[in-house]
């Protein structure tokens, strides 16, 4: 089977949200499959990340630091920006197309033997076959450790058949209500199932709703909380985490000291807001915890590196004005809680000067509420639609958003919007593509911006 014809396939099986939920929550039909693919998961140690915003900067932050400390690591995260590949990594380096071909056979034969056997119900979903793949992958590359990052909720999650060495619960807010329940205490309830009995866990406070789940899932599984409150700045004065400023022209967004593992480092984040202090902050406590359980090779200096050398491309984004195209920022915020860390940022940076909003949702989501948050921002948004079949239409869009005042345009994709945004711009103005990660993958794409 072919690259082209392996990612056809899985794109045939529809989007991962798109089944029912029956369908998508099972974790028995998934280790029925896994068995049958000789339990990969059950050959290299893991970190289990789950939340609603924020989760796949802290893996990625996580893994670099891994990487940095000389350990083999798998990263496995979603949705992806531009293809397919990017979901799961070695070292950085995503799956090559040879083996996502290969890899995506194996799976698929030995599904459709389950199924014709009567062990499976039915096929299994596009999320599935993925995290499959990337745990054979982990498993036939040998790696020392793999960071996975739970596609939604986290309870029935198809990555929770992996026994985490460390749980990680970023911010949790609401989101996919119809699958996860309608209040923040019914979300955390499933992103708390990737909690183990006597194991580790990693958060942050947050909501209050969330706290007390949270909270209560620890005692009752006498669980080590474990509070990354140390490590995120600012902080008060006396404390071991002090500011440092950060250089003109630096890549470096956020900069600052603090101890770790019994040494003073030097913080250097690429990921820009403060939202994401939150997210480093978890990444470096889950990286001391994996120390105390005797993962070789983590010490302060490969934290110290690691998160200087994240790459998480976009979030919170920037491309300085070049050519035909003013500066830009791509941002893949997709949900109110998003929305209020673009706009914290965006008003950091972009104080005094026009925005022009390149905009685009998946019908699901919470756009009305978004455009509420975002759109007063904006000298004009113009609305657009992803090449993705859950995608609102640019005249949804305009709807949910016309009581915020914003003058509102639409255009049929996101190539004649980018090209709209381009004519509007004058040279003060600065671009922010977001409300969904299809939409920031296909505007760079389409930009010819790798992100990198």
């Amino acid at each position: 089977m072919s690259y082209e014809t392996a990612v056809a396939s899985m794109f045939a099986l529809g989007h991962e949200l798109a089944q029912t939920p029956s369908h998508k929550f099972d974790l028995a039909h998934m280790r029925v499959l896994l068995e049958a693919l000789s339990h990969p998961e059950l050959t290299f140690p893991g970190v289990l990340i789950a939340g609603t915003n924020g989760k796949g900067s802290t893996a990625a932050t996580l893994a670099s630091i891994l990487g940095a400390s000389g350990l083999k690591t798998g990263l496995y995260t979603s949705p992806h920006l531009v293809r397919i590949n990017e979901r799961i990594r070695i070292n950085g380096g995503e799956i090559s197309d040879d083996d996502f071909a290969r890899l995506h056979g194996e799976v698929d034969r030995v599904a459709e033997k389950l199924v014709d056997q009567g062990q499976l119900p039915w096929h299994p979903s596009f999320f599935e076959m993925m995290t499959a793949i990337a745990l054979l992958q982990f498993a036939r590359e040998h790696v020392d450790i793999a960071v996975l990052e739970v596609g939604m909720g986290g309870r029935l999650d198809a990555t929770n058949v992996v026994e985490p060495l460390v749980s990680v619960i970023t911010d949790v807010s609401l989101d996919h209500q119809k699958f996860l329940g309608n209040t923040v205490a019914e979300i955390a309830r499933e992103k708390a199932g990737i909690i183990r009995r006597g194991a580790v866990v990693v958060t942050l406070p947050q909501q209050p709703e969330a706290n007390d789940v949270i909270g209560n899932t620890i005692l009752d599984l006498e669980a080590a909380g474990v509070n990354a409150v140390p490590y995120v700045p600012p902080v008060s004065p006396g404390s071991p985490v002090s500011r440092v400023p950060v250089p003109e022209g630096s890549s470096v967004r956020s900069r600052y000291r603090l101890e770790v593992l019994g040494k003073e480092i030097l913080v250097e984040s690429p990921l820009l807001g403060r939202h994401q202090l939150r997210n480093v902050a978890l990444a470096i406590a889950a990286a001391a915890e994996l120390n105390k359980k005797g993962i070789r090779g983590i010490s302060a200096e490969s934290i110290e590196r690691g998160v200087r050398e994240t790459r998480w491309p976009g979030r919170f984004q920037i491309l300085r004005a070049h050519g035909r195209w003013p500066e830009t920022v791509f941002d893949v915020a997709h949900n109110p809680a998003g929305a209020w860390a673009l706009r914290s940022a965006l008003s950091e940076r972009y104080e005094d000067r026009p925005l022009i909003f390149v905009f685009g949702a998946m019908r699901d989501k919470a756009i009305s509420e978004m455009a509420e948050i975002l759109f007063p921002m904006a000298r004009v948004v113009i609305a657009t639609r992803p090449d993705n079949p859950r995608s609102a239409s640019p005249q949804e869009i305009h709807q949910a958003g016309e009581r915020t005042g914003t003058a509102i345009e639409t255009m049929a994709n996101v190539a004649a919007a980018l090209e709209r945004a381009r004519e509007l711009a004058g040279g003060e103005d600065v671009v922010v593509i977001t409300g969904s990660i299809y939409l920031v993958g296909e505007a760079m794409q389409a930009m010819g911006w790798q992100g990198s």
